[in-house]
């Protein structure tokens, strides 16, 4: 087990050893998922060297999905690059659908040998993953002879896990006994709402799976389980820190004497050590945690900012703040001021008005607006309150549509828009069969199977014209509207690719052609595959080369991230609060409206049911009900904003 003294502090934050007044499971957290990745590849690696010099075989507890991922991508360049070999290592899977045949795009042999197994030289014989496709009454046999080869073996050295949304690890759904084996279980609804997308609706995933049990997971010699991503945070703080039960699975782990949490600061973010400090030991105070610590204590006592007391700071930790500030009415006050300065009207700058406590400056005006939105609508879903009001105000505004978003249109539809454009061109031959042979690949489509390169231009066509549909109600010119079809994103299937320089010199040529003043980007991390975090890495890459070439209009540029379809910024960490009366609040949803192919029921909804125009409506609401508890004025909604400082 890992040193608690070795590891390092968080600036500001209590020592992972202060931590464990809350923290029951030890807990590393990173910076990011691709060096929490690392570390736990490396330790993997070492392991295996390890016993390669005594001789010895490895034995490791593998899981899938999109956590490991780039776990096992250091694992095949450490094999390619520094000869690491997998001679050694005998690998046992978690879990697997049931039934699944291992050839389908969703089985988790395939996953595995497209991730790992195919790219080292592991043999054959040592790879064992459940059988999905086993007649049902010879399930249990094979569940008994998983366990014994696991105990044959000489037991699991190593088991990686993930976390899902319910607690499960594994497949071992609440309710899961600490002693529980290898075994079939059915699948908890939230798990296979959390699949949904992957198998391109939830009446295509499988109810049951076969999964190692709680038991034999916890009979192995080492635990590291990972986490990425907001969220998380809430299912990590329940296992890290809570009451072991049996309705949260993961926090059996906490009777594990071996076991290792690896995070990223996201995941861990609702940890107390992290989202309250002070309850934890004295803390370093500046002005962020100030402003946060003020926030929370005004929504724990359901008081208004300017009503604090000494008293109230006191009693939850936080007396060294009033002795350090002087009182409460000195710190309530001084968060008061920051907190209303995010407040504008005017996100593009009020013009001829002192700007000097305006999040956005006044010059130029008007300015030329730029939002990134990653799938077509995200723009209106996200900020569409904001950037009906950038047009009302006069701005010259570009939206760049990063991705096609053709994977999230509904075959139906495709029917639908070719029946109408045949109705309208009865003569026309090429048409007529192209309708047909679209017709009959979607009759008989598979679940999941990759459409063909003439259905997706087709999906992508409704995607766009929706998209231009929604800008003309804004009011933005459609010629201000860039469809950048990023490479990275047409593959056809849920899984992407990596993105390259080709994204990069795509979304660096836009941005030499407008020279922005002002940038708005998706800051919403948390969608269900990833798109929105690889398409702000494709425009941190592209700034990042201009702020180097000392582009001549960079060092002028605000850029600005949103959230608001998957997840929403904490009012300590917003810098621009936009207010949406009644009336702009319906203008918001007529132009969410116009992506009819999403409307209604969107093909992949992620962990929230509603309808899109609903979250939306229902976060922006939300966020002026948080400002105006806090004492501020009251708003119908808002719309917050974090800015990025270039590097």
């Amino acid at each position: 087990m890992a040193d608690l003294q070795t590891r390092p502090r968080i600036p500001g934050y209590p020592t992972a050893e202060e931590s464990r007044k809350f923290e029951k499971i030890d807990t590393h957290i990173h910076d990011n998922s691709q060096e929490a990745s690392f570390y736990v590849a490396n330790e993997i690696a070492e392991l295996i060297r390890q016993r390669q010099k005594q001789g010895k075989n490895v034995v490791l507890g593998l899981a899938t999905g999109s956590t490991p991922t780039k776990m096992y991508d250091f694992l095949v360049k450490f094999h390619k690059e520094e000869g690491l070999s997998f001679k050694n290592v005998i690998t046992f899977n978690l879990d697997e659908y049931y039934p699944m045949e291992p050839d389908s795009i969703h089985s988790y042999v395939r996953f595995m040998n497209e991730h790992l197994f195919d790219h080292i030289d592991i043999k054959k014989s040592n790879v064992h993953i459940p059988d999905g496709t086993l007649d049902k009454e010879d399930v249990r046999e094979f569940c008994e002879a998983y366990e014994k080869k696991i105990k044959e073996a000489g037991g699991i050295d190593i088991q990686v896990l993930g976390i899902g949304r319910t607690g499960h690890v594994g497949f071992n759904e609440p309710g899961s006994s600490i002693n529980s084996k290898t075994r079939m279980v059915r699948l908890d609804r939230v798990t296979r709402l959390d699949a949904a997308s992957d198998f391109f609706g939830l009446e295509n995933v499988p109810s049951k799976a076969i999964t190692m049990g709680v038991g034999t997971i916890m009979s192995a010699k080492r635990i590291v389980l990972m986490a990425w991503g907001e969220g998380k945070s809430d299912i990590i703080r329940q296992a890290v820190e809570g009451e072991i039960r049996e309705s949260v699975p993961a926090t059996f782990l906490q009777h594990h004497n071996n076991c290792d949490f690896i995070l990223d600061h996201a995941a861990a973010s609702s940890l107390t050590r992290l989202s309250t400090p002070w309850l934890v030991s004295e803390c370093e105070w500046d002005d962020n945690l100030i402003k946060k610590a003020t926030i929370w204590l005004s929504h724990k006592l359901d008081k208004a900012i300017l009503k604090l007391t000494n008293e109230d700071y006191n009693e939850y930790g936080m007396g060294n703040l009033v002795a350090e500030i002087g009182s409460a009415e000195d710190i309530n006050l001084r968060v008061f001021n920051q907190l209303q300065s995010t407040i504008t009207g005017w996100p593009g700058g009020k013009p001829n008005a002192d700007d000097s406590r305006r999040p956005e400056r006044k010059d130029p005006y008007p300015k030329r607006s730029l939002v990134f939105s990653p799938h077509p609508d995200d723009d209106v879903i996200s900020m569409g309150g904001t950037l009906l009001r950038l047009v009302d105000q006069g701005h010259d505004v570009h939206v760049a549509y990063q991705t096609s978003g053709n994977i999230a249109v509904f075959d139906d539809e495709v029917i639908r828009f070719l029946d109408f454009a045949t109705d309208i061109q009865e003569q026309n031959e090429t048409l007529k069969k192209q309708f047909r042979e679209v017709r009959e690949f979607l009759s008989s489509k598979t679940p999941g199977q990759v459409d063909s390169p003439e259905i997706q231009r087709f999906k992508g066509l409704i995607r766009k014209g929706e998209a231009l549909a929604a800008c003309r109600y804004c009011g933005v010119k459609e010629a201000n509207a860039h469809f950048q079809n990023l490479p990275f994103y047409e593959t056809g299937t849920v899984k992407k690719k990596p993105h390259s320089e080709e994204d990069i010199q795509i979304t660096y040529d836009l941005l030499q052609k407008i020279k922005p003043h002002q940038i708005f980007a998706a800051g919403d991390l948390s969608d269900p595959h990833g798109t929105h975090r690889v398409c702000l890495q494709v425009i941190y890459a592209a700034l990042d080369r201009l702020v180097k070439e000392e582009a001549d209009w960079i060092s002028d540029c605000y850029v600005w991230l949103y959230r608001g379809a998957w997840q929403e910024w904490d009012i300590a960490d917003m810098e621009m609060a936009i207010p949406i009366g009644p009336k702009d609040m319906e203008r918001k949803k007529n132009a969410i409206f116009k992506h009819q192919s999403q409307k209604d029921s969107a093909m992949f909804p992620g962990n929230d049911e509603r309808e899109f125009w609903q979250r939306a409506e229902q976060r922006n609401k939300e966020t002026a009900r948080k400002y105006n508890a806090l004492g501020l004025a009251e708003y119908e909604a808002m719309e917050g904003f974090v800015r990025y400082h270039f590097q």
